[in-house]
């Protein structure tokens, strides 16, 4: 997956790209030395996570699935609220994809018309006040068609919203370009 028009510095320099993993969260976790703003994805995910351990669909090679690291090394309250920011850089990102109206349910949702169309992850790392590493991880129903079971009462799709597909790529592109700007606010 080629993410081109990428105006970052570090945020999604460093690309790992998997057809099928367990989980793009516990992949970037594992790697051992990674690069600030390292990204991972994913067409499908066997074993994916959200909150509290719940399992999130992925959908294969229709969705998003990313997580990426990053390293603050700031106070803990300069990063309370980045789950938060997250989610507010994604929504402006697929207002101003769809011009369609997102709404974030606190603090790690994204909902249409009451049903959820993004979900998104933190894990903190800290040492004593300060926060070494953060991972975030994001899930996105892009071009997904149905949902199995009773996901269809609970989850949509931006293509079941628009009515059209859309390329994952720019969409990752200009969340990460939206989200690095806001980052790097954050933690100044």
């Amino acid at each position: 997956m080629e993410l081109k028009g990428l105006k970052t510095k570090f945020l999604g320099r460093n690309v790992l790209f998997f057809s099928s993993i367990d989980s793009t969260q516990k992949k970037v976790k594992s790697i051992k030395q990674p690069e600030n703003g390292t990204l991972v994805m994913a067409d499908n995910q066997i074993a994916a996570i959200g909150t509290h351990e719940r399992k999130w669909y992925t959908g294969n090679g229709k969705n998003i699935a990313m997580s990426f690291v990053l390293f603050p090394d700031c106070k803990i309250q300069k990063m309370e609220k980045i789950t938060t920011q997250i989610a507010d850089c994604l929504v402006k990102v697929l207002r101003e994809i769809t011009n369609f109206k997102f709404e974030v349910k606190e603090p790690n949702d994204i909902f249409f018309q009451g049903k959820k169309v993004a979900g998104i992850l933190t894990e903190t790392v800290c040492k004593g006040e300060n926060i070494r590493k953060v991972y975030i991880g994001i899930g996105l129903n892009v071009n997904q068609d149905e949902f199995p079971g009773n996901l269809s009462d609970i989850a949509t799709s931006l293509k079941k919203v628009c009515g059209k597909e859309f390329t994952r790529e720019e969409i990752i592109v200009a969340f990460l370009n939206e989200f690095e700007k806001c980052y790097e606010n954050l933690i100044r």
